[in-house]
């Protein structure tokens, strides 16, 4: 949808993700991800902590079955979704703002980990009503090879 905000934001998980699904059979997973800048203070001489951000992100159908799956409390990630602002009256009757992400993509950070990637299969995937035809672009004839083209 145009005008939608769309941020990608690198963390850590803070929980385990809570699988659940709506009456209709959709899955959701929920978590949340803490993302804390280092910012280097030259009079000190050293590295410390910024001010964390935590970003409540839910995770819908096929991608929250692998979310649930594949990510445990602690995991660095790379999220990336659309912004949501939620505003409400706490108990206290103070208004109060929520941020969220509505997650299109979750993937492991590569950076200090590393992650075996398995295809996920696909329950309830449509199934073609015939065989797809020929590729039209493929060709029975072998190219020629030249000596000055590469091998592959």
């Amino acid at each position: 949808m145009a005008g939608e905000t769309v941020i990608t934001v690198t963390g850590n998980l803070v929980d385990d993700p809570e699988l659940r699904f709506t009456t209709a059979g959709a899955a959701v997973a929920r978590f949340r991800v803490a993302s804390t800048p280092r910012v280097y203070d030259k009079q000190a001489g050293q590295w410390s902590d910024g001010e964390s951000l935590f970003l409540t992100c839910s995770a819908w159908r096929q991608l929250a079955e692998n979310v649930a799956e594949s990510l445990t409390r602690g995991a660095r990630v790379i999220v990336t979704g659309r912004l949501k602002q939620r505003s409400y009256d706490d108990r206290e009757g103070i208004k109060r703002t929520a941020y969220e992400l509505d997650l299109d993509d979750v993937g492991p950070s590569l950076k200090t980990a590393t992650a075996t990637v398995t295809k996920a299969t696909r329950t309830n995937a449509p199934q073609p009503a015939q065989q797809p035809a020929a590729d039209a672009w493929a060709s029975s004839t072998p190219r020629p090879q030249y000596a000055d083209e590469p091998p592959f």
